[in-house]
């Protein structure tokens, strides 16, 4: 069996404990709306994982992650770094959909982290991007070396090398994608943070964000 075989069969085993994690206080919502678990997709062995939030009700219907319009901008972003769907990990903090589409809650979060935690244990990425606040705050409490303090607007773009349990990584706070619908001027510093996350996972350091 290969590294990649092994470790998406890792994630299939825990793809099932999340489709019947009846202990979620989502897990009622998700059954009577016949949605889905949205657990993650992509490459098992991918360098790059980004980490939503959680997932609307589009992804919620199809099981899949980013499927909506953050999802096409998302990929807009990605190709213009020339980055390719099937070369990253697409994930999320809380991975069933929170009733009308609120924020996830403290408890949600507790429940599903340790999923997540296990996800990046299993796909070791080189480098792993939190998309908005909650995602923020799971990757402060979980990796030393990134900073304390700070939010997505003052740290988004940065590689911060961190200590993962395999080794060294990277951390790089984004935007969320969907931001760019309310404020279409922060897009030329989008588009930027993509470059500089694709010249990252090619020579394996930061570049200059100011070139």
């Amino acid at each position: 069996m290969t590294i990649e075989e092994e470790r998406a069969e890792q994630l299939a085993t825990l793809g099932e404990e999340i489709r019947n994690l009846t202990d979620s206080p989502l897990y009622e919502f998700r059954s009577l709306n016949h949605y889905q678990p949205v657990i993650g997709e992509g490459r098992p062995t991918a360098a790059v994982m980004f980490i939503g939030e959680a997932p609307g009700e589009a992804e919620a219907k199809t099981g899949r992650p980013f499927v909506g319009p953050a999802g096409r901008q998302l990929y807009s972003f990605l190709a213009d770094a020339v980055l390719l769907r099937e070369d990253i990990y697409i994930t999320y903090l809380v991975m069933d959909l929170p009733p009308d589409n609120r924020d996830p809650r403290v408890k949600e979060v507790r429940l599903y982290a340790p999923f997540l935690w296990r996800q990046i244990g299993i796909i070791q990425p080189r480098v792993i991007v939190p998309l908005g606040r909650h995602a923020l705050d799971f990757v402060r409490r979980h990796f030393q070396g990134f900073p304390a303090e700070g939010s997505v607007s003052t740290l988004h773009g940065t590689a911060y090398p961190v200590d993962a349990p395999y080794g060294r990584a990277f951390v790089m706070p984004l935007y969320h994608p969907a931001v760019v619908f309310y404020r279409e001027d922060l897009k030329p510093d989008m588009e930027t943070d993509f470059r500089l996350l694709g010249e990252l996972l090619a020579n394996g350091q930061p570049a200059d964000s100011s070139a």
